[in-house]
């Protein structure tokens, strides 16, 4: 019998509904800790994380047979004819091509600190952190994953408008373009335990 996608469940305190979900290998694993409020890991069908969706997405896409599911938390959601255990992981049924520029384009300070451990690329200083030209604009830099880096205030003044050879500073790791990883731990307050094995799968 088919189930009605459009259902409303009744959700625990603090389950606010402003994030997605993916799912994770290891199905079934109930989820101790406490979930992500409102949030849902979204894996591909390859396992690839893609993306964080709500709670209530989440429902639906597993109702619709459009996704399966992963891992869950130990409470149910529950509408007036239906149970179901609150989804923490799914994993799309179908591969869904996602275009390889977009996190090209979402280029902001607090993604390039995720990607460079929230530490400068010049001294490893945790504070006071700012964004550097590798290659300054004025001689030619880009404005790329590829030539910005997480620099304290203190060498981004030492550098300033000279090329990394002219003063001996070169970045620690090569920039590059973030793993999607990173943008799914920004895009959530907090991350569950049973999200980090895959996030760290698709970082390796």
């Amino acid at each position: 019998m088919a189930v009605r996608a459009s259902v409303s469940f009744t959700t625990e305190p603090g389950d606010v509904e402003p994030g997605p979900v993916l799912a994770l290998p290891g199905a079934g694993r109930p989820e101790q800790r406490t979930a992500s409020p409102g949030r849902v890991l979204v894996l591909n069908a390859s396992y690839e994380p893609i993306n964080v969706c709500t709670v209530r997405r989440a429902a639906i896409l597993l109702l619709k047979s459009k996704a399966e599911l992963l891992e869950h938390a130990t409470w149910e959601l529950r509408s007036e004819h239906t149970a179901m255990p609150r989804p923490v992981v799914i994993r799309l049924v179908s591969y869904v091509k996602v275009p390889r520029d977009t996190h090209r384009r979402k280029i902001t300070r607090r993604a390039v600190f995720a990607r460079d451990g929230w530490a400068c690329q010049y001294c490893g200083s945790r504070s006071n952190l700012t964004v550097d030209h590798v290659i300054p604009r004025s001689k030619g830099g880009g404005s790329g994953w590829d030539n910005i880096v997480a620099s304290c205030a203190p060498c981004n003044r030492r550098k300033g408008d000279r090329l990394p050879h002219q003063v001996d500073m070169h970045p620690r790791n090569k920039p590059r373009i973030p793993s999607p990883h990173i943008f799914i731990q920004l895009s959530s307050p907090t991350i569950p335990a049973t999200w980090k094995q895959y996030l760290l799968h698709d970082a390796a």
